[in-house]
């Protein structure tokens, strides 16, 4: 019941004592029952009963149109039920009708007993919700008020006298006992008995801690409590309800209220107003009413004190648990004990090993600490079951005498301390120092007692979220560091990765560039290395992560920079990075004022430095800062082998290529009747490879071609094939038929070539005029026919590789070119060019060339090589070599 519900009937309880007739007490009741519960209409009907019905008496209602109309009702005795009744369908008709009229959903009819007969009812109604338990309960108390009124005025209709002494009294004793203002409780029983009687004054007494007798309330004329106090006491010693004796003058009657009594209630009488036996067994009967009351006033302060102390508790609680700190806990605590003990000095101590610290304390100096270890001990020692030590004088304390001077230095004189428990684990204490002559009540003890457990809880919740918390952290620093070196290793892997797959200095450094942007989380990056006059700092890479803002980038920053700039040249010379500033990057001064960031690191080998890594945000929120610089450093350091390495691969096959070349023809014959073409390319690999082919013209008008394919790459690989190229131009004059001449230059080429190395060709010699031509093969793929419309076809001619075994013989075929018409020839790198193990392939060759056919010979064999280099992703595992020889109108 709240406490608004409680005032609610404490005042009408309180009322009827002044209600002259039993209309207006039903009134006070049917108003306070409205205003506790929040009905709509409250009816109480009451009646002599000889006729067998019951009268609205009284309507507690907003309107009153509506309570005219409800005034006056009858409602017959026995419709009445015996006991509370909610359903409507079960209700009286008249009540029905008025649930009704009042658009009521939610009706409560409790009838009102009387000497265990039903003499009237109480009725609840409202709109909307049904009443809850806790209204019910209410009602149900204001149903044994109107009860009470009913009694009181003994039944004689709503118009009856005033209440007589007895039935006062008696009226008061129950409304007070049944529920009143705890606070002024005693004084409205001083007071009531006075009005309920002849005395001039009463005086309430009780007991108190000590057991004497305490004057709490008092009514009616001056006089003097301090003269009556023994007899108060006396009446305590007696057995008699009510103890009179003479008093200077005055009549004492002094009831003991209770068994054990817990105090006394005091009126005094002046002479000629002396009460009668009946009226003294009437003030006995209202002392036990009043006893009632005072208990129940007092187990409500207690009540009180409790949830005082449980609010004190949760407050401390819940402040700790929503902070999780340790030292919040801590400092909520001690302020929270201070405010509610009304202490000055306190302070709580935690465990660190086996010593003790003060981790908050309030009015302490000097060394209260070694005190506090000592008072630790006894509270865990021999004190240990009484849960709370209390040391009254520290001086005097046996006990204490090892740390007697500490306390004497910290001007302690008392002590009060409560180790913190929480499941046997001790992690600390907690201690107040009161004043010495103001020890703790035993009250305060408890709650001393019950703050300190639940400090000890909050406290080790604390302590294990800060160590989790700690814990967390230093996880969370470790795995920061991992992902760290994830990233660096990762970005080592992508930049060697790239290397190992194309071998090739652009893609190397697209692949840093690209990684700087994915791990430093930067919107650029762009390395530049020097020229070969080391005159100019080229931009060889550049890397944005918008892909919207490429070009405007590019535009930006992919340009050249002059190598003798001052922090250039600090940067090569001693790998000093430094950040993008208007003195630095002149060309960026209105971006860097708009927030641009930005540096500039090295990317060195311990040797030299190879290139600039410059690095770009464009955001304010996420400049470069110094970290990022050492990251990138980290980066282009462990880049910088890879760089080298492409760096050095470039320039190996670009020798390489250079001497390959060289063993090429630097441009094809011009015949009438003929049109060549050629197309070579080198494989991805560092090494000289082995793909050679030649033109002559023969003395008969005729055009020689051969095409050959020497195993192996390197040194060896060049050598064999500057031995093809000298047996062609040495053989094809005095061997210029296919088959003959691949007879002899085999049997040169064995007796030349080392021992498992072998070279296999197709030669073959077409005449310009009549358009024949004659071809013969030692293992090498067929060459193709393309006819001007576009068809295929394959011109097969078998024989072994040359340089196996002497005196080898090898077919010839001929066909004729019809004008037009080409004769492809091609070397294995071409069908056999690889993407994930799946080969180009004869297919594809013949596609592109039945596509390409309008396209003149030099196109058509850079298409072949274009599409088998897309194929293979720029990647070619093999040299490619494509000859392409087409007939024209002589």
């Amino acid at each position: 019941m709240s406490q608004r519900e409680l005032d609610a009937l404490a005042a009408a309880g309180l009322a009827l004592a002044s209600a002259g007739t039993l209309a207006e007490a039903l009134r006070i009741v049917a108003d306070g029952t409205a205003r506790a519960v929040h009905a709509d209409v409250v009816i109480a009907r009451a009646g002599e009963g000889t006729q067998g019905v019951v009268e609205a008496v009284a309507v507690a209602t907003r309107s009153e149109v509506l309570a005219a109309e409800l005034s006056g009702s009858p409602v017959a005795l026995d419709a009445l039920p015996q006991n509370e009744e909610t359903e409507l369908d079960r209700m009286p008709p008249t009540v029905r009708r008025a649930a009704e009229r009042v658009g009521a959903s939610a009706v409560v009819l409790l009838p009102v007993h009387v000497d265990g007969r039903v003499r009237g009812s109480l009725e609840v109604m409202r709109a909307g919700e049904a009443f809850g338990d806790a209204e019910r309960r209410f009602a149900r108390l204001a149903a044994a008020q109107a009860s009470l009124a009913i009694r009181a005025f003994g039944g004689n209709g709503v118009e009856g006298g005033p209440l007589e002494a007895e039935t006062l009294l008696t009226l008061v004793g129950d409304a007070l006992a049944a529920g009143a203002d705890e606070s002024r409780t005693a004084g409205q029983l001083a007071r009531f008995a006075v009005d309920g009687t002849q005395a001039q004054s009463a005086f309430l007494w009780q007991r108190g801690d000590d057991g004497q007798l305490e004057l709490i309330a008092s009514a009616g004329a001056d006089g003097d409590a301090g003269a009556g106090r023994p007899a108060a006491e006396r009446a305590l010693q007696g057995r008699a309800a009510v103890v009179v004796e003479q008093l200077d003058g005055t009549m004492s009657a002094a009831v003991p209220l209770g068994q054990p009594p817990i105090g006394t209630l005091q009126l005094l009488f002046a002479p000629g107003h002396e009460p009668t036996e009946q009226e003294l067994s009437i003030i006995g009967t209202f002392g036990v009413r009043a006893a009632h009351a005072l208990r129940a006033s007092i187990r409500s302060r207690t009540v009180a004190l409790e949830l005082d102390r449980t609010r004190a508790l949760l407050t401390v609680v819940g402040q700790a648990i929503s902070q999780l700190s340790v030292t919040h806990t801590l400092e909520t605590a001690v302020a929270r004990v201070a405010e509610l003990l009304d202490a000055d000095r306190l302070a709580v101590y935690l465990r660190d090993g086996e010593r003790l610290y003060s981790a908050v304390d309030a009015g302490l100096a000097g060394p209260h600490v070694r005190l506090a270890e000592r008072l630790l001990e006894l509270a865990l020692g021999p004190f240990r079951s009484r849960g709370i030590l209390v040391i009254p004088d520290v001086g005097a304390d046996h006990r204490l005498a090892s740390v007697v001077d500490a306390a004497a230095e910290a001007g302690i004189e008392t002590a009060v301390a409560v180790p913190l428990l929480a499941q046997e684990d001790v992690t600390g204490l907690l201690v107040i120092f009161p004043a010495k002559g103001k020890p703790l009540s035993e009250d305060e003890s408890a709650l001393l007692a019950a703050l300190a457990a639940q400090l000890a809880v909050a406290v080790q919740n604390a302590q294990l979220h800060e160590r989790t918390t700690r814990l967390g952290a230093e996880r969370e620093r470790a795995l920061e560091a991992e992902r760290a070196a994830s990233k660096q290793v990762r970005a080592l892997y992508e930049i060697s990765r790239s290397f190992a797959q194309s071998l090739s200095l652009e893609a190397t450094l697209e692949a840093v560039t690209s990684t700087i942007v994915d791990v430093l989380d930067v919107d650029a990056a762009l390395i530049r290395m020097p020229d070969e006059r080391r005159d100019w700092l080229v931009p060889r890479a550049l890397r944005v992560a918008e892909p919207r803002l490429e070009e405007a980038a590019r535009a930006i920053l992919f340009r050249p920079q002059p190598f003798g700039a001052h922090a250039i040249q600090r940067l090569f010379r001693l790998a000093e990075p430094f950040q993008l500033t208007a003195d630095r990057a002149p060309e960026l001064t209105p971006f860097l004022e708009r927030g641009w960031t930005g540096a500039s690191v090295p990317i060195a080998t311990p040797a030299e430095v190879l290139a600039s890594l410059t690095i770009v945000s464009m955001r304010p929120g996420a400049p470069v800062t110094q970290e990022t610089m050492d990251e990138a450093g980290r980066i282009a350091g462990q880049a910088a082998l890879a760089i080298d390495n492409a760096r050095l691969y470039q320039q190996q096959k670009q020798f390489a290529d250079m001497m390959q070349r060289s063993l090429l023809p630097q441009s094809v014959p011009e015949l009438p009747g003929l049109e060549l073409g050629d197309a070579y390319e080198s494989s991805a690999r560092v090494e000289v490879g082995g793909d050679v082919y030649d033109f002559m013209e023969l003395p008969d008008g005729r055009l020689a071609v051969a095409l050959g394919d020497v195993t192996g790459h390197g040194i060896e690989a060049a050598a064999d094939m500057a031995m093809a190229k000298f047996v062609f131009r040495s053989l094809a004059r005095e061997h210029p038929e296919p088959s003959d001449f691949l007879q002899s230059a085999n049997d040169v080429i064995v007796g030349e070539i080392a021992p498992g190395k072998f070279i296999t060709m197709v030669y073959v010699v077409i005449d310009p005029r009549t358009g024949e031509i004659a071809v013969a093969g030692a293992g090498h793929p067929a060459p193709r026919i393309v006819a001007a419309d576009g068809s295929v076809t394959s011109l097969d001619a078998s024989g072994l590789v040359l340089g196996i075994e002497r005196s080898q013989s090898y077919e010839e075929v001929r066909r004729t070119l019809g004008v037009g018409d080409s004769v492809v020839l091609y070397t294995d790198g071409v069908i056999e060019a690889r993407l994930e193990g799946e080969l180009y392939g004869q297919q594809r060759l013949d596609r592109v060339l039945a596509e390409s056919a309008p396209l003149e010979p030099g196109e058509v064999a850079q298409a072949v090589l274009a599409d088998c280099r897309a194929f293979a992703h720029g990647e070619l595992a093999d040299d490619c070599a494509i000859v392409v020889v087409r007939r024209l109108e002589c």
